[in-house]
């Protein structure tokens, strides 16, 4: 089997839904250093990237199976442990001797998280990732109906674990839990409520156009 007709074999949605996952999973950790305020509620940037990972994952899993759905979870660790070691290789090499002082320390201050972090994301990502492509496959059931609703409740539950998981490895110990959680819970719960239904929605449409 040559080259191009191995190409030729995978679906133009998912070729294309696999390119900006990769994305959001290498952008997510980058964003997640920026706190933003949403009304009364603090929360981490990287939230925003981490919905479209859960949109992302969810529509595969509609379109082309759990299977599938599991396994751009999976390579989806790639994009992010490559990040994090092109990101200390650039923090570890000198910097040019006419950068700013200033601006050499917010790079190193933005890029610079420490491996508990880091591990934290990594054991949330797969985690919460992989439960959302069960839940939205295993709600499917014979009909397939309900696609909003299964994708809300998947998003839902996914993210909260996500939260949980996260915040509990990255600050116990060193900050009060349930002084960030709440908040965190709050907040990622009513943006998956809101978002991922009609994101999941339109990317499954646009996944079976582009496969027609």
């Amino acid at each position: 089997m040559t080259a191009n007709s191995e190409t030729q074999n995978i679906p133009r949605g998912l070729f294309v839904i696999s390119i900006l996952y990769g994305g959001m999973a290498s952008l997510a950790g980058i964003l997640g250093n920026k706190l933003v305020a949403l009304g009364p509620l603090a929360v981490e940037a990287g939230i925003f990237a981490f919905i479209l990972l859960v949109v992302l994952s969810s529509a595969v899993a509609e379109v082309y199976g759990r299977a599938t759905g599991n396994k751009i979870v999976v390579y989806g660790f790639v994009p992010i442990i490559v990040s994090m070691i092109l990101i200390q290789l650039v923090l570890a090499l000198p910097p040019a001797s006419f950068w700013e002082e200033e601006k050499r320390i917010a790079f190193d201050i933005i890029l610079n998280q420490s491996t508990r972090l880091m591990f934290a994301g990594i054991i949330a990502y797969g985690t919460s990732q992989l439960l959302n492509v069960f839940l939205i496959t295993r709600l499917k059931g014979e009909s397939g109906k309900f696609l909003w609703l299964r994708s809300m409740i998947a998003g839902v539950v996914s993210q909260a674990v996500d939260t949980v998981i996260f915040i509990t490895i990255a600050f116990y110990g060193v900050a009060p839990l349930m002084k960030i959680m709440p908040g965190q819970l709050l907040a990622k719960i009513i943006l998956s409520a809101i978002f991922v239904p009609p994101l999941v929605y339109a990317i499954v449409r646009m996944a079976k156009r582009m496969d027609s």
